[in-house]
């Protein structure tokens, strides 16, 4: 048992779903396992071999499971290389980077030159959002455009959601269903709502989230970097401040475009065709 997991038991009822999800993969695949020097990265491959390369970063507490329902799109146009983050509940090492310091842009840096790739267009969701983000900053030379969708390290850490999940607990009411439901922001009219509670509710029933907050960017950091940009944050994001994360990407990125998208929350569904859009017209 790592420390990851509440249990052997946990670990093992995650990763069953997570191989069954890999076996129903939309589009053929290669399943690489990349070693570097925080340990063994697992990397799940898609599309023609001499397309442009697509690299994909997920959130927190998932895999590059998160992806499935974006791969058959964005494999038809790249070479996609979905990484399992380590120290989350995918095939990468147990191994927790400390944010503060230059090891994650090491790591993925590593990860890039095993894979044999020089540049790459980059996408990533909440904290691997804010790992693409650090990444660019620290080696700018490495990418050439950039997507975030609800990015970790720009507005501030929103904990109303809590509250009112903690408030369902105290009514009897509460479920890891619950908190999660309020903090990605999906009602019965989100056709993907229950299969993405499904994967949620085991997760976080058997595994234990980083703790602590994701050390934010200074707005003027955001002037550094000269490729295209695309932002994407929901209007009712129950975990990041969307807003203020739209004004700094507004008044940081040169070459920035920020979408809000209203009515939407941490969850972001439907972005597939306007994430490929912007990377072809600026690629």
């Amino acid at each position: 048992m790592t420390t990851l997991y509440k249990s052997d038991a946990g670990r093992r009822a995650i990763e069953e779903r997570y191989r069954a999800r890999l076996d129903a993969w939309p589009v053929p695949r290669e399943e690489l396992r990349v070693p570097t020097a925080a340990g063994e990265t697992f990397v799940l491959a898609s599309g023609p071999a001499e397309a442009p390369p697509l690299v994909l970063l997920h959130g927190s507490g998932a895999n590059t499971g998160a992806w499935r329902g974006d791969v058959t799109d964005w494999s038809a146009h790249y070479r996609v290389y979905a990484v399992d983050l380590p120290g989350e509940p995918g095939f990468s090492a147990p191994t927790r980077l400390d944010l503060s310091t230059d090891a994650t842009a090491s790591w993925l840096d590593e990860v890039l030159d095993r894979l044999g790739l020089d540049t790459v267009a980059l996408v990533g969701m909440s904290l691997g959002g804010w790992t693409a983000l650090d990444f660019v900053l620290r080696r700018s030379g490495r990418v050439t455009s950039l997507v975030l969708l609800c990015p970790g390290g720009l507005g501030k850490h929103r904990y109303g959601w809590l509250v009112k999940a903690l408030g369902l607990r105290l009514l009897g009411r509460h479920s890891v269903r619950d908190a999660a439901r309020v903090g990605l922001g999906l009602g019965p009219e989100d056709a993907a709502a229950e299969e993405i509670l499904d994967e949620v509710e085991l997760t976080f029933t058997h595994f234990s989230p980083r703790p602590g907050r994701l050390p934010r960017f200074r707005p003027e950091q955001l002037q550094e970097i000269d490729i295209p940009v695309l932002t994407i944050v929901g209007e009712n994001d129950a975990l990041f401040d969307s807003t203020r994360t739209a004004e700094i990407a507004r008044g940081g990125f040169t070459r920035g475009e920020v979408r809000l998208l209203p009515g939407a929350g941490h969850a972001l569904l439907g972005q597939t065709v306007p994430v490929r859009e912007f990377l072809q017209d600026n690629g």
